[in-house]
């Protein structure tokens, strides 16, 4: 809780914002403060001592924030300073593996706030995780105080959903649209493939899912793409992203590619608010610049309209091609701060394209680049490693990652019989570093290259008793019992869509089946209607057996029920656990002796915990133009966008109990994080680098990128792991050692175990060589994807409708939550059953249902 004058400046420091506001009254320029010849000389001394000693602190107990420009500069080296220093110029700050770049990119918006009259508003930051998005502005409003709120601090998609949700009306949907995630794509996309009566062998549905994916990555529609299909596959691709588009239209829904697509198109197709948000954004720092994909790249082009291709073209005549382009022109570019590093690109998988950081220079010819080599995370030995092998990559900017502090230990090489005897020296090691107290559990990280790779590990861990965590297995919100809920939840908020509904339609069981589900389809595209509204009419449907009709009208019944209770007011885990008890869905896992069933309990019972605790920290309103479009905070719909918005990484247990867990995630998951302690394992050519990449230049290049991510995660200890054997689909391979061994020289590395298997094997190797045709396979099965349970979260949600239902008569005064004041005028129902017509005033009249209505007799 902070104090009501934490916002005035503090003495001796004028406030940007307020120094100049005519509502001071001050004095002109030229003429002496009458009221500064009454002071006496030395008056206040006692007290400005007193202020010395406290000036650190707020009464409170806070720490003030740094607002004097030379405090923001203090401890930096010369490349951190001239980064937080430059303005004008496009800015490229290449910035290596724990060189403090997060330190620089808030220091540099702190800088523009405290010296250079920058406005908070005027800010856009974006980072790629919700989790990278909440510590930058937690460590900014440290450094500047409360006014850092108003920034824009987000993911590119948070960003693009906000400006969505406020001008969603120029694109023809409402600003309550709805999210579809990767699942729901698909789900949709296997719909439309089937109403197009496509073969799902010759024209799989998840292939099409992936395709249209990268199609909006690179910014092309469904028009544009149906011009340019030439064969058979490419034409039934276009019909189906039509299709699929025109689904997503009518559900007045975007999937998580359209949202940053959209956005661009929004831009370029209405000038008027492309120059909104180039006047308001006058500085845009972007952060992991190397993960970029194209639209993202143009996303950051369009907002910033610095780029030399953004120039306006010119006629012979010397007019401009396009009068708007030449108006936005006329707007100063915005100022463009971008920090990244070519050699941690590492999702190319993903669209990222490695040129957006290669070549900024080019996009912007008069860019200053400023180079952070100086590391304050590892070990030298640790940071000569990665030097050594990333140097082999060819075409990148030269970069010598070095640090100030000690060499430390050499790294730890270890080479086993087969993955259980590499699991097994990992457990054993791990016991003698927390034996010896030189580690932790929730020091220590294991990297693989696969999911698959994790299932022996997992297996030993849970024989010596090891606590871990397994990152990006299975993730909390692909679970099918999450995201059925979710569903639940999502057609409430947005009645009209259709795919979680027809996920939820007979979910559990109600005796709706196939059959039904495509006469109501059919009744909604014989009526041009939507499937939400053909379900109001089911008596219309052809063939339609009363069984199943009637099955549908108390679907409707129920569903009307529940959206009763989010109008009420309810909150989102008030609204979450009527859906569990009204739909019947947590009775069916009760009621069954599944083991498995119990564990589906305890996850919805923990997203009920993530219901609640949103509920108590559900973040500040928007203010002034931000508000517009923006789902109420607090309200179900904020509450689905934060779900929907989750990544990978934000997975993390908190450390609560202070020893922690063994962290177990892919390479590529661990990108920005950092361990006193890692194993990288499987270092065997085919494994890692992966089989894929061997023969292939830019892929090899890619994995030796992924590699550099890897050692540099380490603090002060590295390992690295491989083994002469690996099961792959249940048959012995032997495997080489990777080819990134060899590049690490022999003095850096401490073999424990060698043998004859760490000979290094000849590069003309191949699949047959090996004595296997599987030998390269790196999935060695199915995956144990299941995660251990996770430390500090809570057992069993509080139960919402634990409390008692307040008895109310007519005349009754009460106070609600949301709604206020207001006065009881009828009252039905008994019980749970109970229900409330209340008059609040101006709010108009509301119909309750008292069992999770937040309200209160007076």
């Amino acid at each position: 809780m902070t104090s009501l004058f934490d916002d005035l400046p503090l003495p001796g420091f004028e406030s940007p914002s307020l120094g100049s506001s005519p509502a001071h009254d001050e004095p002109p320029l030229d003429e002496e403060p009458p009221y500064e010849e009454a002071i006496p000389d030395g008056l206040f001394e006692n007290d400005l001592a007193a202020q010395d000693e406290r000036d650190g602190y707020y009464r409170n107990g806070h720490a003030r924030p740094v607002i004097d420009p030379e405090q923001l500069l203090e401890g930096m080296n010369d490349p951190q300073r001239e980064a937080v220093l430059h303005h004008g110029s496009p800015l490229l700050i290449v910035a290596g593996a724990g060189s403090g770049k997060t330190r620089v990119l808030t220091h540099r918006i702190a800088y523009l706030l405290a010296a250079r009259g920058a406005q908070p508003g005027e800010i856009l930051a974006i980072t790629f995780t919700n989790k990278a998005a909440g510590e930058m502005r937690e460590r900014v409003e440290q450094l500047v105080g409360p006014r850092a709120r108003a920034m824009w601090v987000s993911t590119f998609h948070s960003a693009c959903v906000r400006i969505l949700r406020r001008e969603s009306k120029l694109l023809g949907f409402t600003s309550s649209f709805s999210i579809y995630d990767s699942a729901d794509s698909q789900r949709l996309m296997s719909l439309v493939c089937r109403d197009l009566d496509l073969d799902p062998k010759q024209f799989p549905p998840k292939s099409f899912t992936a395709k249209v994916s990268n199609l909006k990555n690179e910014l092309i529609d469904e028009e544009t793409y149906a011009d340019r299909a030439a064969n058979p596959m490419e034409k039934k691709l276009a019909e189906a992203y039509t299709l699929y588009q025109r689904r997503l239209r009518e559900a007045n829904a975007l999937d998580f590619d359209d949202i940053i697509m959209t956005t661009v198109n929004l831009l370029q197709a209405f000038p008027d608010v492309a120059e909104h948000y180039r006047r308001r954004f006058r500085h845009i720092l972007v952060d992991e610049y190397q993960d970029t994909n194209h639209a993202q790249y143009t996303l950051v082009r369009e907002l910033s309209g610095g780029a030399l291709s953004d120039a306006p073209k010119l006629t012979a005549d010397g007019e401009f091609v396009n009068p708007t382009a030449a108006r936005l022109a006329q707007i100063s570019p915005a100022e463009l701060c971008v920090v990244g590093d070519a050699d941690q690109s590492i999702y190319a998988f993903r669209g990222a394209t490695i040129r957006n950081i290669l070549q900024f220079e080019e996009d912007y010819p008069n860019a200053t680049t400023i180079l952070l080599e100086q590391n304050y995370r590892s070990t030298q030995t640790i940071l000569s490693a990665a030097n050594a092998v990333i140097e082999r990559n060819t075409n990148r900017r030269k970069k010598n990652l070095w640090t100030a502090g000690d060499q430390g230990e050499r790294v730890v090489g270890y080479v086993a019989d087969d993955e259980h005897g590499e699991a097994q020296f990992i457990a054993d090691e791990i016991d003698r570093l927390t034996d010896k107290d030189e580690a932790r559990p929730g020091d220590v990280a294991i990297f693989y290259r696969t999911n698959a790779q994790s299932r022996v590990f997992e297996e030993v861990f849970i024989r010596v008793g090891l606590p871990y965590k397994v990152v990006g297995g299975v993730r909390f919100y692909e679970r099918k019992e999450v995201r059925d809920i979710l569903a639940y939840l999502r057609v409430l908020s947005n009645p009209e869509d259709t795919v979680p509904l027809r996920r939820i339609l007979n979910v559990p069981k109600r005796g709706i089946g196939e059959r039904a589900e495509a006469m109501i389809d059919a009744l909604a595209a014989r009526e041009r209607i939507s499937f939400a509204q053909a379900l109001q009419r089911v008596d219309e449907a052809y063939g339609m057996a009363a069984r199943s009709a009637n099955a549908v009208k108390k679907f409707n019944v129920m569903m009307a029920g529940l959206r009763q209770v989010v109008e009420s007011g309810a909150g989102p885990a008030a609204v979450l656990e009527a859906v569990l008890e009204e739909s019947g869905y947590l009775a069916e896992l009760q009621a069954s002796t599944d083991p498995q069933d119990e564990t589906r309990i305890e996850n919805l019972q923990e997203l009920a915990s993530v219901a609640l605790e949103y509920e108590q920290d559900p973040g500040e309103r928007p203010e002034g133009e931000d508000a517009e479009g923006a789902p109420p905070v607090g309200s179900l719909a904020d509450f689905l966008e934060r779900v929907a918005l989750v990544a990978d990484s934000d997975q993390i247990p908190d450390d609560e109990e202070g020893q922690g867990v063994i962290t177990m995630m892919t390479l590529h998951t661990a990108k920005g994080l950092e361990f006193p302690v890692v194993f990288l394992t499987g270092m065997e050519d085919g494994i890692f680098p992966h089989m894929r990449a061997l023969n292939q230049v830019k892929e090899l290049e890619e994995e030796r990128r992924l590699a550099y991510v890897g050692l540099t995660r380490a603090r002060q200890r590295l390992y690295l792991t491989r083994s002469v054997l690996r099961s792959a689909w249940g048959q012995p391979a032997y495997n080489p050692a990777s080819r990134f061994l060899e590049e690490i020289p022999d003095t850096l590395v401490d073999w424990k175990r060698t043998g004859a298997a760490a000979v290094p094997a000849a590069r003309g190797f191949s699949p047959s060589s090996s004595g296997s045709s599987r030998s390269y396979g790196s999935s060695g099965g199915s995956a144990r994807s299941t995660a251990a349970p996770q430390p500090g979260w809570a057992k069993s949600a509080r139960k919402v409708t634990e409390r008692e239902v307040v008895a109310l008569a007519v005349g009754d005064r009460v106070s609600h939550d949301s709604f206020g004041l207001g006065t009881v005028v009828a009252t039905q129902g008994v019980g749970d059953k109970a229900q409330a017509t209340i008059d609040f005033g101006s709010t108009g009249r509301k119909q309750l249902l008292l069992r999770y209505a937040p309200v209160e007799k007076l």
